[in-house]
């Protein structure tokens, strides 16, 4: 079995962050979703894994290029954003006559995918679903008589609460569907068209329900969300602090991640915060957000709540007021004078 991870998409929504770094590459606890992906691949056994990325994403393939995995890491290439059934067209060559996982670069898993493979064998497809509140916001899978009887993206009217997640088991009979689609309303080939396709067909489509978390970190809001319950899942309450991190007349409430050579001075930190490697914070007051390398704040008198900080951000300020949240992409440099309090 061979593993597939898409990650060619723009990333509109989650700008000015993927202006400037891919969406996949965006951290989460510290570590980019494409990590995610890889080891979530690796600790169910694959070792044979294909990337789709479009040609301006050169960045994702230096960081391919700096981890260390047991076998090369394949490139494929995706020119025009026709979705996500096409980019997995694009994979034909890669995947051969050989069954395949499909994951979505930008979705975080908690689950891991032995259930999902097992689910599997001895069908021709399956998909990972989660219970949802709101399910006319997702593609939703309805059921019968404990089987996949059709797939409805964003129903008005649902008949189930189980959404499609983004990880998938296919065999290569899914590439014979696909170049028969026709594109959909929004011009894209839809994955969803085509495991509808593989139903009607009379293939066997399986799935299983996971009930941990998961995010299609896809908006600032749930990039936010995502940060703090991975930090939750792997740390706890712990803090962790790198090395040659300075850290004087601090309150740290965990969980709380900080990576190496950063200053944090008369600092309130925590919970749910990640802080990237070089950052310096001092005499101000954050909690749940993300600040990425080299951000440096500085003399805020406002509580930081549910803020992204990008790369070399400056932000210094002074005053009083409750609470405040940024979100300042990469090099931004803003002062913010208060005088004033809500």
């Amino acid at each position: 079995m061979k593993g597939l991870i898409l990650c060619a998409g723009r990333g509109t929504r989650m700008q000015p962050f993927s202006n400037t770094m891919p969406k996949t590459l965006l951290p989460v606890a510290n570590r980019p979703l494409l990590h995610y992906c890889i080891e979530k691949l690796n600790r169910v056994g694959i070792t044979e894994i294909g990337v789709v990325i479009n040609p301006q994403q050169k960045s994702i393939i230096e960081f391919l290029d700096r981890i260390q995995f047991p076998s090369p890491i394949e490139i494929i290439k995706q020119t025009r954003p026709l979705g996500i059934a096409n980019a997995v067209q694009k994979a034909k060559a890669f995947i051969g006559d050989d069954p395949f996982v499909l994951l979505l670069g930008d979705n975080l898993i908690c689950e891991e995918l032995h259930m999902l493979v097992d689910a599997s064998r001895g069908h021709d497809s399956a998909i990972l679903l989660s219970r949802v509140e709101n399910p006319s916001d997702y593609g939703i899978a309805e059921i019968e008589d404990g089987k996949i009887h059709s797939l409805v993206e964003k129903p008005k009217a649902p008949k189930s609460d189980l959404a499609v997640i983004g990880a998938y088991v296919f065999q290569p009979t899914i590439f014979d569907v696909i170049a028969k689609l026709k594109r959909s309303a929004r011009g894209e080939y839809e994955i969803t068209d085509a495991i509808q396709q593989l139903i009607s067909d009379g293939y066997s489509v399986s799935f299983s329900v996971t009930d941990k978390p998961y995010s299609d970190v896809g908006t600032l809001e749930r990039w936010i969300v995502a940060n703090g319950w991975m930090l939750n899942q792997v740390h706890g309450d712990q803090v962790k602090i790198g090395q040659n991190t300075t850290v004087e007349n601090c309150t740290i409430r965990g969980p709380v991640l900080i990576g190496e050579n950063c200053l944090l001075q008369n600092v309130v930190i925590g919970p749910y915060v990640s802080v990237q490697d070089g950052v310096s914070l001092r005499d101000c007051e954050i909690a749940d957000s993300i600040c990425l390398e080299d951000a440096s704040i500085c003399g805020i008198g406002v509580k930081i709540v549910q803020s992204v900080f990008g790369r070399s951000t400056n932000l210094q300020g002074e005053g009083e007021t409750k609470k405040v949240t940024f979100m300042l992409g990469d090099h931004s440099q803003v002062t913010f004078p208060i005088d004033h309090k809500e």
